[in-house]
């Protein structure tokens, strides 16, 4: 299989996916692969109640933001190391070739439907 496609896409979102990580987060300096979210600079003295709540808020909300990103970036990683590895496109329980077009809505697809 030609995969030159798929790790043209993997690759995109992949940017993607960080460049919107680094917006709400910052990389773990002693864990390279690991995002941390970063809590909001609150200035305790000028801040009411009604802005710390809205700061609270949106860094719990960064926080899922977050979660879920580093898994999918997670995933497009495993799948570009599999492209590496010469093992992209096989179901990784049953061995056999995943189906093209779930490659192409899901390129980061582990297994086949059947599998899923």
């Amino acid at each position: 299989m030609d995969t030159k496609e798929f790790e043209a896409a993997l690759t995109r979102e992949k940017q993607n996916i960080e460049k919107t990580l680094s917006s709400i987060s910052k990389k773990n300096p002693k864990n390279p692969d690991d995002w941390e979210a970063s809590y909001p600079n609150l200035n305790v003295d000028s801040a009411d109640k009604n802005d710390m709540a809205d700061e609270v808020e949106e860094f719990d909300n960064a926080l899922g933001v977050n979660s879920v990103l580093e898994e999918k970036l997670g995933d497009i990683n495993a799948a570009l190391e599999r492209i590496a590895r010469g093992t992209y496109g096989k179901c990784e329980k049953g061995r056999e070739s995943i189906d093209l077009n779930r490659l192409r809505a899901n390129p980061a697809a582990r297994t086949c439907v059947k599998h899923s």
